[in-house]
């Protein structure tokens, strides 16, 4: 794909600012696991739930996705009103307070990348030096918890406009494939499958760009909807190339480590010392797996940043934000 040049330093800028601020990395990498692990335990919990109210056998439903799992608890526990309540309850609960957690960290890590594509100089033009890039590292622990708890709020009413959306275009997706509105065919179903996946995705996009704004301009949810359509109206081209360069990365990266997984699981065919490198080697590569994404994560940031900074610094733009009330306390 053949990207401008001001395109190719935004990447570039994204790149060298989230590993200068590579504590973030880890963090964000912590952060998500935390999460996934606090969504698991009511899940392994509905598995004990099902195998003692429905006699199903443990084994079977430990061998599916997450997703099919939560659902099959769902279905299997339908007979049993009580006992599905708590289990949705619960689940509620640790999602509610694993999202909260997730808020926090996210504040201060957007602050982090934003004051360090501010403040970090031409990181991105050569010749490329440690020392130079170091100069954009804007991480500290006290700083990062100041940004945290400055933008939770925003951020949590954020994170609920965002959740909002999703619980309609989830039902929206559901009352269209169950009640027959569209021609029961898998042609149909996979196209409308692949319109919500990319909905979805515009949605998260969207999301990522006002956590953006709102760190970068330190103003409210309502001014930084109006900062990003507006950011949107004249930068969509850049916006959507740094996106698909960004995906492309994503889909790369995740082909080589299913890859590599596989391999890594042939290991597991070679008697004792196989198993034993199996059991040291496939953790350690899902932890740096985590680690890549989140990078390649907050790479996209810095780009976005650029982007935007560049964008609402132009004479010719600084109308479009100027206006706009800067946070409504």
């Amino acid at each position: 794909m053949f990207l401008r040049l001001p395109l190719k330093a935004a990447l570039k800028r994204g790149a060298l600012i989230a590993a200068a601020n590579w504590p973030v990395t880890l963090i964000q990498a912590v952060a998500d696991s935390l999460f996934k692990l606090l969504i698991a335990a009511p899940l392994v919990g509905g598995i004990f739930l099902v195998a003692l109210v429905v006699g199903a056998d443990p084994r079977v439903l430990l061998s599916l996705e997450w997703r099919d799992l939560a659902a099959t608890i769902v279905g299997s526990l339908k007979s049993h009103p009580l006992v599905l309540a708590a289990f949705l309850s619960a689940l509620a609960v640790v999602i509610a307070g694993g999202s909260l957690f997730v808020f926090l960290v996210k504040g201060g890590t957007v602050a982090v990348l934003v004051r360090g594509e501010r403040e970090g100089g031409p990181v991105e033009h050569p010749p490329l030096h440690l020392d130079v890039v170091t100069r954009a590292s804007r991480f500290g622990v006290e700083f990062f918890i100041d940004a945290a708890r400055a933008l939770f709020a925003r951020y949590l009413r954020l994170g609920i406009v965002l959740l909002v959306a999703y619980l309609a275009s989830g039902a929206a997706y559901f009352v269209i494939i169950y009640a027959g509105l569209v021609e029961n065919s898998w042609a149909a179903t996979a196209l409308l499958t692949a319109a919500f996946v990319g909905w979805i995705t515009i949605i998260n996009l969207l999301y990522l760009l006002m956590q953006i704004v709102i760190a970068a301009d330190d103003c409210s949810v309502a001014a930084a909807g109006s900062r990003v359509l507006a950011f949107l109206r004249h930068e969509w081209r850049s916006v959507a190339t740094v996106f698909l360069v960004v995906l492309g990365l994503v889909v790369t990266t995740t082909a080589a480590s299913l890859l590599a997984t596989a391999l890594l699981g042939l290991l597991g065919f070679v008697p004792i010392l196989g198993q034993i490198l199996s059991l040291a080697v496939v953790p350690l590569a899902w932890v740096l797996r985590e680690v890549v994404f989140q990078f390649i994560g907050l790479a996209s940031i810095g780009a976005y940043v650029k982007l935007y900074r560049t964008f609402a610094t132009e004479p010719s733009h600084q109308h479009l934000t100027s206006g706009i009330p800067a946070r409504a306390t």
